[in-house]
């Protein structure tokens, strides 16, 4: 692509400072305070000046984000000498305490020290499981990694995929038996845990380069461009029943909307996630690329995804990128503005730029890139707020929890300055 003088010099710029924020804020930050020396595994929670707090309780799924952190920063950085040792400590605490040896897969929480506390099979926890056991093959050459994700691929073909209406049921017991009932979720599906199958897949494929690996990768890709994109606006839609059909959502337990704040669920339920739909439109993309795919199919709705999230969810007036809007209208109502959005649409917005060569969806990056550096890092100790007002305001400072660690934010600027680079250099 080329750039005139004074596109080069926006990009440049952004490079110098998302490069500076990656290296010198959110890789050493939790370099210096992640390791559980006590009990292994990690821990994940830490005010916002970083201090540590409490971590009674240690889940899955951001147990294995971190491994995915630290085995893709050893594949990128081989100097970053902390990085491989850390990768294979958290593996080695996931596969002691997390792996369930009587039915096989990965339990959801368990406490610091690695005693059970909640042994559900949470297909949400069990894609990044496959993710970052995959990710540490690759960065490793570990056998543990790739033989314990694909075992867990396999478990979910044997249990969870619903061989009649397509997909995997999401929430079941620890004997793999279906979990239903109030806000159990097992009587539903989402794009949220669909969106993250097909991440773990794309990885896993990339470390196996097994056709059944690729073939139910695309499976996935299919099922959410056919079942899970709204025709008429071109955003994703949020809960369905087992068959398909939309139903309005619910805060399912075990889930970040569940256990957030003790939030309510926004009102009117029909609503979509501008953060969802621009990370899964370059989720799909790099998910087409790896199985080879013919992009050029696929380019209308990743146009569809990014277009509705610069026309509605980019708050073009004070920066940032909002939480929610109406399916129907696109029209935001919850204005309020949370770390994991701004980290996946600064990576969409960058590759729709690289892919469709529009200005404006550089545009985006850029208003959302401003507000985050003023308003969500915490420059002198090199993370992000979890969540602030439209303007700004903190109204969640701290910077580590349960749910936050370093998988939204590290991955954006990891992602971000290789696509500056590639821009930059062709």
């Amino acid at each position: 692509m080329n750039h005139d003088n004074a596109t080069r010099a926006v990009l440049e710029g952004h490079l110098d400072s998302v490069g500076g924020h990656l290296h010198n804020g959110v890789i050493p930050f939790w370099f210096a305070r992640v390791e559980d020396t006590e009990f292994g595994g990690f821990l994940t929670n830490f005010d916002a000046r970083g201090t540590e707090l409490p971590t009674p309780e240690k889940y899955v799924n951001t147990q294995c984000r971190l491994i995915w952190w630290f085995s893709t920063l050893c594949r990128h950085f081989s100097h970053l000498e902390p990085a491989r040792r850390l990768a294979t400590r958290g593996v080695e605490f996931l596969l002691k305490h997390f792996w369930d040896s009587k039915h096989g897969g990965f339990f959801w929480k368990v406490n610091r020290d690695g005693s059970r506390l909640d042994d559900a099979k949470i297909v949400y926890g069990e894609s990044f499981c496959i993710y970052a056991l995959s990710e540490y093959f690759l960065a490793t050459r570990d056998e543990r990694g790739l033989e314990y994700a694909s075992r867990t691929f396999d478990l979910l073909q044997k249990h969870c995929a619903d061989t009649r209406h397509g997909g995997y049921y999401e929430n079941v017991r620890a004997d793999w038996s279906p979990e239903s009932g109030g806000f159990a979720g097992g009587d539903r599906k989402g794009l949220d845990t669909h969106m993250h199958l097909m991440e773990a897949f794309t990885t896993l494929y990339a470390a196996s380069g097994q056709e059944v690996h690729r073939r139910k990768l695309m499976e996935v890709v299919e099922l959410i461009r056919a079942k899970m994109i709204d025709p008429a606006s071109g955003c994703g839609l949020n809960q369905f029943d087992l068959a398909w059909n939309p139903v309005p959502a619910i805060a399912i337990k075990r889930t970040w909307n569940g256990e957030r704040m003790g939030e309510s669920p926004a009102q009117p339920t029909d609503t979509t996630s501008y953060g969802h739909n621009i990370e899964l439109a370059w989720l799909m993309q790099r998910a087409v690329e790896t199985a080879g795919a013919d992009l050029a199919v696929y380019k209308p709705t990743l146009r569809r995804l990014l277009d509705h999230g610069a026309d509605h969810g980019v708050d073009w007036e004070l920066g940032g990128i909002y939480r929610d809007g109406l399916r129907a209208t696109g029209k935001a109502i919850v204005l309020e503005k949370e770390f994991w959005q701004h980290s996946e649409s600064l990576v969409g917005f960058l590759g729709g730029y690289a892919l469709f060569g529009e200005r404006r969806f550089l545009d985006a990056f850029d208003v959302i890139w401003r507000f985050v550096r003023e308003h969500m890092i915490i420059q002198d100790v090199g993370e992000w707020r979890t969540l602030l007002s439209r303007e700004g305001d903190p109204l969640d400072a701290n910077i580590g929890n349960p749910w936050k660690v370093s998988y939204h934010t590290g991955r954006a600027m990891l992602e971000c300055y290789t696509r500056l680079k590639t821009l930059l250099n062709g």
